[in-house]
């Protein structure tokens, strides 16, 4: 582990000191059963033979030049049995107890006698050592994430594995505190090499694992305060189909079915975009005979050729970025372009262009609404650019999901969703003009196929899937939610919509 400095203060005993420092060591990298400090004059050594409890010996060195040495060595004199002295490099060492004594208690009598005599210094460099290194079972966490229903896993040093159970953090009693080794050991085993070569030079690496019969993780390792830790993002090895994912099937058919176009799926992190994405590439893939496409960092849901041929490209083993790969897709005849997520000018032009030219283009991007997906793409470029990128994702643009995660009333989560079809001259002029106004009023109108979280979450409590809290916790505009809960919802006369020009 890297030196760990702390200031402790006025201490009276080694024992008091080494409690202190196990804590904060713990904390960064798993719990040791030897501790080594330095501070001044004095260094000392704590070991145990268990992973907890007090340390059961102790070794105090002291500097020969210490002032308070000589008073040291007559505390000594009568804790012979219980305390071995001896001289070593200019030092003086006392060992308590002496190595063929198993006496503890004589020996933490022992050094707390001798510590009333030394001046124990207040700021401390310490090391641990001796920590769990017992591999982890890799096997077990995936029978751990599907029985606990999880959708992430965390390790980190000195804690127990936590799950992340519908949106909520869970610890779990199955396995033991993790030490720093056991989570270096488990990303070097599963990590494949340009992976990890990354993380010792980067501090950080995202990577796919297969846990065979059991599912696949989207992996990502880093470095925290000095020390390791890894999480698990869980992908089931069957991609979920529109009916299990609870989204409404026909809508979803009805793009999956289109032949060009940019389709956006969105939403904040966590939200089950990638799920929804991969659903929509599953059943193309299994019901049309296409070239399927994907650039993915890393590849996340796998997708084995079923009707169509699907290529999966990894960002960084495959190709060097999303725009290198887009622009080389276009080479590459496909019929589906699949980019993992739309995150830098480059990439959201050749997703433009690729769409324009005869592509269904298939991504993801960070958003809460729909409604705002145009500008929150505008707001990439130079402002010089950006009347050409409106114009364009007007004429290219198709569909925009939105979705959010909401607690179900039997328990466990099911999207709501937010759908934006660029169907009717009042949206296309809002994406024109990047008026988010505009455009959630043009989804507001019964001639297009759009709708707004606001009436998703209304069907969903009205057939009593959740309740009347979290609908109007989870929606957009309370106002409108209401107005439809009570009946007094109409619709927005296009008329009231200004372009501002």
């Amino acid at each position: 582990m890297t030196e760990l400095i702390l200031g402790l203060g006025q201490q009276s005993s080694l024992r008091a000191i080494a409690a202190l420092a196990e804590g904060e060591i713990t904390e960064r990298v798993g719990i040791p059963r030897k501790i080594h400090g330095r501070g001044g004059l004095v260094n000392f050594t704590a070991q145990r033979e268990a992973f907890e409890g007090e340390f059961d010996s102790f070794i105090l060195e002291i500097d020969s030049e210490a002032p308070f040495l000589d008073a040291v060595l007559k505390a000594a004199e009568p804790l012979k049995e219980s305390c071995a002295h001896s001289e070593e490099d200019g030092r003086h060492v006392f060992q308590c107890p002496p190595e063929d004594s198993s006496d503890v208690a004589a020996g933490h009598e022992a050094i707390d006698t001798l510590c009333q005599e030394v001046r124990l210094p207040e700021i401390w460099r310490f090391e641990g050592g001796h920590f769990q290194v017992e591999p982890i079972s890799i096997e077990l966490l995936f029978k751990a994430m599907l029985q606990y229903k999880a959708s992430d896993v965390h390790l980190s040093p000195g804690k127990k594995p936590i799950f992340r159970v519908d949106n909520e953090a869970h610890n779990s009693e199955f396995m033991g505190d993790l030490s720093a080794e056991q989570i270096t050991a488990i990303i070097r085993e599963i990590a494949p090499d340009d992976a990890w070569n990354h993380f010792e030079k980067h501090k950080q690496c995202s990577f796919n694992y297969h846990q065979v019969g059991l599912g696949y993780a989207r992996s990502s390792a880093f470095i925290k305060s000095g020390a390791p830790h890894l999480t698990f993002r869980y992908l089931p090895e069957k991609i979920p189909s529109f009916e299990e994912l609870d989204i409404p099937e026909e809508t979803m058919v009805q793009l999956a079915k289109m032949h060009h176009g940019l389709v956006l799926v969105t939403g904040m992190t966590g939200s089950g975009k990638s799920t929804t994405s991969a659903a929509l590439v599953d059943w193309i893939n299994s019901n049309r005979l296409l070239h399927i496409l994907s650039i993915e960092d890393p590849v996340e849901y796998v997708h084995r050729n079923k009707k169509s041929f699907v290529s999966q490209r990894n960002l960084g083993l495959d190709v060097h970025s999303f725009a290198e790969g887009v622009e080389g897709a276009l080479r590459h005849d496909p019929d589906v372009i699949v980019i993992g997520e739309m995150r830098d000018p480059d990439t959201i032009r050749g997703a433009i262009s690729a769409a324009s030219t005869g592509h269904l283009v298939i991504s993801t991007l960070h958003s809460s609404t729909a409604s705002m997906v145009i500008n929150r793409i505008v707001s990439f470029f130079d402002p010089v650019e950006r009347d050409l990128v409106k114009l364009q994702l007007r004429d290219s643009m198709e569909c925009v999901i939105c979705q959010r995660l909401v607690p179900r009333k039997t328990g466990g989560r099911i999207p709501a969703l937010e759908i934006l079809f660029n169907d009717i001259k009042p949206i296309s002029d809002g994406i024109l003009h990047g008026l988010t106004d505009e455009i959630r009023i043009g989804m507001q109108q019964t001639v297009s196929h759009s709708f707004l979280f606001e009436k998703y979450l209304h069907e969903l409590e009205r057939k009593g899937v959740i309740d009347l809290e979290t609908a109007r916790a989870s929606c957009t505009d309370v106002s409108v939610f209401d107005q439809m809960h009570m009946g007094t919802y109409s619709v927005p006369r296009v008329e009231s919509m200004t372009h501002g020009h």
